[in-house]
């Protein structure tokens, strides 16, 4: 799970809430019915789970609540940039997020005034080939070039942390 900082107080989330933030920034359940599993290890139910994910999302206490995987072990992946026109900004995205193995996609304005690359993307496959060949299909149907940057080393980022409750609700 992913936090944001939101514009709540601490009070304003009880107890469970607590519990599921702390105990699944890391660790979440690979199973069929991993809410289940949740609700069973915090003595609840899957619904009410569920639920108070989407309340927290809501909030804006969560942002993202999913796995993360190491790409370079699940297969083949690399951060495209493509260059379009402002306003079919819109449309290109749409196409580029029809796309197999897109995981996300993001405008950027602010450095496209430098080199014109706008919309950025990641993209996943299987393996090597299949990954060229997902892109090789997409630069066909967007009409301009992808640029390509592979990752050439990989860094973890451990965003889980200790959230200091008594503290938030003493501020």
């Amino acid at each position: 799970m992913h936090c944001q900082a939101p514009s709540i107080k601490a009070e304003d989330l009880d107890a469970l809430d607590r519990r599921l933030i702390d105990s699944y920034q890391r660790g979440l359940p690979v199973c069929t019915r991993p809410f289940h599993t949740i609700a069973e290890r915090l003595g609840s139910s899957e619904e009410e789970v569920l639920a108070r994910l989407e309340r927290l999302q809501a909030m804006g206490v969560l942002s993202r609540v999913g796995p993360v995987f190491d790409h370079a072990r699940a297969g083949a992946s690399l951060l495209a940039a493509v260059a379009v026109p402002e306003a079919e900004r819109d449309a290109f995205a749409e196409l580029i997020n029809a796309a197999p193995g897109v995981n996300h996609n993001y405008a950027r304005e602010e450095p496209a005034r430098e080199h014109g690359y706008n919309l950025w993307f990641v993209m996943t496959a299987p393996d090597e080939p299949e990954l060229e060949a997902r892109l090789d299909d997409l630069e066909r149907r967007l009409g301009v070039p992808i640029l390509r940057l592979p990752m050439l080393e990989g860094y973890h980022i451990d965003l889980s942390f200790p959230i200091p409750w008594a503290e938030l609700e003493r501020a």
